[in-house]
Order: C-alpha cells, then sequence, then structure tokens
C-alpha cells in the first residue's frame, strides 16, 4: 500500500487515513489508485464491519484533485488526444462506489477543509463527524468543472435539489456550524476532541448489528427512487434478511434477560 494511504484496524473497524498533509490531502494518482483499492478491499473484507475514514493533520480531510499534477496531465490529454480526466471513471467512480455502496457503516472524520472531491468522499460516508474549524467546498465550479464522486446524487439528498444547485454553481466554504445546520455534518465537535469522538462513534457501530445497519442502508437507498409499494416489498425482503441473521436472535435473548447484547455481525 502506498504510504498515502494509512490503513488500521481497531477490531472489527477499519480506519482509512489520506495521507498527503503537506499537500492538504490532495488526491495524486498514486493516493487515488491505493484509496480506491484500500476502500475496495475494506467493503469486501467480512471481518470489517464500518469504516471511519479521515484525512492526516488538521488542515484538511482532502482538497480533492491534486491541480499540480493535473496540469501535467491535461497538456497530456491535448497532446495525445486521450479524455482530460478518465479518473472520473478510473478511479472516482470505483471509489465513491464501493464508499456508499458497502453495507456497512461509513463515518468521515473531517478534521479540516473538505473541497472537490474530497467533499464528494465526505458526502457519500453516513455519517460526518465535523470539527468545528472545519468545512466543505464543493470546489468544482470554480475551477470550471462540473460535479463528481457522486455530489450531484449525495449532495440533494443531504441539502435539497434547490441547496444543492446553490452550493455547485456557487462554490464557498461551508463552515461547520453551517454545515451542521444544512445537513451536511452529523456532529460538530472541538477540534481536540475530533479524532477521539469520531473514532468512539465508528467503533459502537463497528460493533453494533451490523447486518441490519447494511440492510437499513439498502432499504434507504432503495426507497429513494421506487414507489411506495416497491418499497414496502424491499423492506419485507430485508426484514427477513435481517430476521434470520444471528445478531437478531442475540438482541432479542439479551432483551427478554435484560441484558446488553453482544453481536457478532452476522
Amino acid at each position: 500500500m502506498s504510504d498515502s494511504v494509512l490503513y488500521e484496524l481497531d477490531g472489527p473497524l477499519a480506519i482509512i487515513t489520506i495521507n498527503r498533509p503537506d499537500a492538504m490531502n490532495a488526491l495524486d494518482t498514486g493516493t487515488k489508485v491505493a484509496l480506491r483499492d484500500t476502500v475496495i478491499g475494506a467493503a469486501a473484507d467480512p471481518a470489517v464491519r464500518a469504516v471511519l475514514l479521515t484525512g492526516a493533520g488538521d488542515k484538511a480531510f482532502c482538497v480533492g484533485q491534486d491541480l499540480k499534477e493535473h496540469l501535467g496531465l491535461l497538456k497530456r490529454a491535448e497532446e495525445t488526444g486521450e479524455a482530460p480526466l478518465a479518473t472520473v471513471s478510473e478511479h472516482y467512480n470505483p471509489l465513491v462506489r464501493a464508499l456508499a455502496g458497502m453495507r456497512k457503516p461509513t463515518v468521515a472524520a473531517v478534521g479540516g477543509v473538505a473541497a472537490g472531491a474530497g467533499a464528494s468522499l465526505a458526502f457519500a460516508c453516513d455519517f460526518r463527524i465535523v470539527a468545528e474549524t472545519a468545512g466543505f467546498n464543493t470546489s468544482f465550479a470554480g475551477v470550471a468543472l462540473t460535479a463528481d464522486s457522486g455530489a450531484s446524487w449525495t449532495l440533494p439528498r443531504l441539502v435539497g435539489q434547490a441547496r444543492a444547485t446553490e452550493l455547485l454553481m456557487f462554490p464557498r466554504t461551508v463552515k461547520a456550524p453551517e454545515a451542521l445546520a444544512l445537513g451536511l455534518a452529523t456532529r460538530v465537535v472541538p477540534a481536540a476532541e475530533l479524532a477521539d469522538t469520531a473514532r468512539e462513534f465508528a467503533r459502537q457501530l463497528a460493533h453494533g448489528p451490523t447486518v441490519a445497519y447494511g440492510a437499513i442502508k439498502a432499504a434507504l437507498d432503495f426507497g429513494a427512487s421506487h414507489t411506495l409499494d416497491e418499497t414496502l416489498d424491499k423492506e419485507d425482503e430485508l426484514q427477513n434478511l435481517a430476521g434470520a441473521s444471528e445478531d437478531h436472535r442475540i438482541a432479542v435473548r439479551a432483551f427478554v434477560s435484560k441484558e446488553k447484547p453482544v453481536y457478532l455481525g452476522r
């Protein structure tokens, strides 16, 4: 694995850190490849029951595409005629599919600015624990680009269509208090408490009934684009899946015996 992406296991919790603090955790090609492959690996690993995504240092969660490298790629694209932003299909799309689509909880710990694709990665997570000194900026239109990395799908679901249009067409830094009010942040905490708070939040999820959590994610994704009748049928399917889990039996026995359940994630 590249040193630009760090991977740690804390029991069933996988902690993935974008590790380019001197570059504001910008995503050059090596980092995008490593991050994509690491997230896909965590999604596929049955021992991983939740994922915490963060950035090294306190200045940035991730500022998105490394524009210094990008200038060279644009020049090469002009010379060769290749697609100038092939990185979207090669790196960002599979990364976001894995991050948003995994049937286990995902948490972003945002300790500084999250911009462009970096903001999109945070939006693709289920929860965002945000330092009070941090903020979000879509950035794309500021460099004459459209949204990518799923922002046109995730952002309207977080803040509504009209506000998403505004934030994408008129990019600005949405600071933590406003982010909380808009629904971009799940929780805002003092910067000094971010790492511990986010880890404990994600650890609780990792030790929870993760089969049920995965079914909840699947139900919400399905319900967002289907009719009530179709969604009721999907809920029936997913409830039978969760009801057949060992975790459900553990929970019911613990409830009857007035004990705290210890879930196994299966």
